[in-house]
């Protein structure tokens, strides 16, 4: 689709060695999507061309950017919003599917209000499509624990209403691009995981309201670029876990927010990891918590 000042829906999606799994969202967008104008960016992390080159050979009508020194998802996403010219941001990860024209429904939602900044849509898994997310429970205050609303569960009447979310789902949102403007790019200091939560809340923080809309449906292959039980995620779960308290908790809380990740979770997943011979995670929960404490030692937690 060609580049124009009337489109409507700029789709940024990162690459990080995940040719086939591109080319798949790809070919689902162009089949299923026609009630909305859009562009499709992707941005590869890989340190090499060649897929970039391959998915420009193969689909020439796709804006492609290569980004020289991979800083994770956010830093990826804030790389393909600088050359949108959407009027909405649609994040949507490389490992997912669309499988009907329902991309117009995220819209209405977002022009129902002034207030509204953003919404995702369901996300079920592609593999079984059970839900996986339906919205999210608002993370408690000392331990930062939510959960994904109808996780697991097969799409019924109770998840199929459109409603305020405390956070949207980093796999598929949708942002007004002058919310965007607004807020600034996503905090890169992450690379994986809890990105999302950290720009929701600033989002929340300027008065906006962030929505869920079941009329929407995502596919995702879970956790494709990581592993559901990698070093890399368990690494970046518990280190950005004490990242995100550090950024949004204050005083009382984050200190007993800290110490709580520090002296039992920690401690207590590395027992579980050891108890299922999986040195390796343990050992990344440990590294996730040290280094943690050597960023905030370099005052690297604001970037």
């Amino acid at each position: 689709m060609k580049r124009n000042k009337n489109i409507e829906i700029s789709i940024i999606t990162v690459n990080y060695h995940g040719y086939k799994d591109t080319c798949q969202m790809i070919e689902s967008i162009r089949k299923h999507v026609k009630s909305v104008t859009y562009e499709i960016i992707v941005v590869n992390n890989s340190p090499t061309r060649d897929e970039l080159y391959m998915l420009k050979q193969q689909y020439p009508f796709i804006e492609t950017i290569q980004n020289h020194t991979n800083n994770g998802f956010a830093g990826g996403n804030n790389l393909g919003s600088l050359i949108a010219s959407g009027k909405y941001l649609f994040f949507l990860n490389n490992d997912t599917i669309i499988k009907d024209d329902s991309l117009v429904y995220l819209i209405e939602t977002l022009e129902s209000s002034e207030e509204i900044g953003g919404v995702s849509p369901m996300i079920c898994y592609a593999e079984n499509n059970l839900i996986q997310y339906a919205g999210f429970t608002p993370l408690t205050g000392f331990t930062l624990r939510n959960h994904s609303i109808g996780n697991g569960q097969a799409i019924c009447k109770k998840y199929q209403r459109i409603r305020r979310m405390p956070y949207l789902h980093g796999a598929a949102m949708m942002i007004k691009k002058h919310v965007y403007d607004k807020i600034g790019p996503m905090p890169e200091m992450y690379f994986l995981y809890y990105e999302e939560f950290d720009y929701c809340l600033s989002i929340a923080r300027q008065g906006y309201s962030l929505y869920y809309d079941p009329r929407c449906i995502i596919y995702h292959k879970e956790s494709q670029s990581t592993g559901q039980n990698s070093p890399l995620r368990t690494y970046y779960l518990t280190r950005n876990r004490m990242l995100f308290a550090y950024r949004n908790q204050v005083n009382f809380h984050l200190w007993v927010c800290l110490l709580y990740l520090t002296l039992i979770v920690a401690p207590k997943d590395c027992i579980k990891h050891l108890f299922n011979k999986r040195i390796d995670l343990a050992k990344a929960t440990l590294m996730g918590v040290y280094d943690y404490y050597k960023l905030k030692k370099e005052e690297k937690l604001n970037h």
